[in-house]
């Protein structure tokens, strides 16, 4: 049996933030990835935007740990020269009747320490992007967006510098909590060879497959299981370039941000995501889909031409809130919610994961500090 001072478990961009944070500190740290490369899942199916912190509920662990460390994620992205731009994004009204609604979001993210904001009229919004239709817009200059998988390639970096080890294809089947180290069984899906591994330390950052992994655990306590569910979102492309130079977002909607307009660090637009209720993992789009997103992007751009649009990608979110419900936090459970000493579990960590990642990996390490002074590297 393999024994590591800690596991993480997936190699998305949270896992990655975690293994670099921990491997820092001089943990022997072990990433165990069941596919065959890193950041297949959520991590590079979304829209690589780092976000202002402007929608979350106040003292929420994402307006928390959006706000306060989203200038944490554009430093390190100039220090480790990550591709991303800070183009800032409008929230539009589309007519006087979502007007209170600008308002409203601009004093939520006054109350989570977002203190940029400006709110324009239909001609001061017109004058920064001349194609946009709309009575009224906030401005969020603190908005950007970034290549991920640059991001993630330099956490792997420098984690591995630490000394940290990714295993690729490389699943946890179960695993068992013993009275010491939690015991997992793995099996390589490339040949199927099966080995087993014992760690004090089990960060589950699984993303899709969080759920299910705390599941496998025997001796964990069901209790703590919350409910997934899957959100997919839908993106559409265009082959010419989009006449904007910031990200456009309509008011927010149930389950997500509604379909907005955001840029590649080529300038491309994209549209998307929109929120369709799925249980399975197919991340096939509709091309019907595609008239939805018409009548929803002419509201803001009424000139987008007919056959404009064609299907781009999709993912899906880890969500804990279902259709009609509010927006879930993220979960993060550490020993004083379950009981079980050096697992962290990271449930239903969506948007603003991307951006909360360098904050997340530092709450990880918080958590496993007291563990560090207990049991040593």
């Amino acid at each position: 049996m393999e024994q590591v001072d800690c596991v993480i478990a997936g190699a998305g961009v949270i896992g990655l933030a975690v293994a670099r944070r921990l491997a820092a500190q001089g943990l022997e740290t072990l990433i165990l990835e069941a596919a065959d490369a890193i950041g297949t899942g959520t991590s590079s199916r979304n829209s690589e935007v780092i976000h202002a912190g402007i929608y979350y509920p106040q003292g929420s662990l994402k307006a928390r740990l959006c706000v306060d460390r989203r200038e944490m994620l554009y430093r390190y992205c100039a220090e480790r020269s990550i591709p991303h731009r800070r183009c800032g994004k409008l929230i539009v009204a589309n007519d006087k009747a979502q007007e209170p609604m600008l308002v409203s979001i601009r004093a939520n993210a006054a109350a989570c320490g977002v203190d940029d904001l400006r709110l324009l009229d239909d001609a001061e919004a017109q004058a920064l992007e001349p194609a946009l239709h709309c009575t009224a817009a906030l401005l969020s200059p603190s908005t950007g967006i970034i290549d991920s998988h640059a991001l993630m390639l330099a956490l792997l970096a420098d984690a591995e510098n630490q000394g940290a080890v990714l295993s690729l294809n490389t699943r946890i089947e179960s695993g068992r909590i013993e009275s010491g180290p939690i015991v997992l069984e793995t099996v390589d899906t490339a040949n199927g060879d099966r080995f087993a591994i014992a760690t004090p330390r089990l960060v589950n950052a699984a993303g899709l497959g969080a759920v299910a992994l705390a599941g496998s655990l025997g001796g964990f306590d069901r209790e703590f299981l919350p409910t997934l569910r899957y959100a997919k979102g839908n993106y559409f492309s265009m082959s010419v370039r989009a006449p904007f130079s910031r990200l456009i977002y309509p008011v927010p909607e149930p389950g997500g941000l509604g379909v907005h307009l955001t840029l590649d660090l080529g300038g491309s637009a994209r549209f998307g995501p929109d929120v369709e209720w799925t249980d399975v993992l197919d991340y096939r789009v509709d091309p019907a889909r595609g008239e939805r997103f018409y009548e929803a992007i002419r509201k803001y751009w009424p000139d987008l031409a007919d056959g404009s649009l064609q299907p781009a990608y999709s993912g899906i979110r880890p969500k804990l809130s279902g259709p009609g419900e509010a927006n879930s936090d993220f979960v993060i459970q550490d020993a004083t919610t379950h009981g079980v000493r050096g697992l962290v579990n990271l449930f239903g960590i969506e948007s603003p994961g991307l951006t909360s990642s360098l904050a997340i990996a530092e709450h990880v390490a918080r958590i496993l500090a007291p563990t560090l002074r207990e049991m040593g590297p």
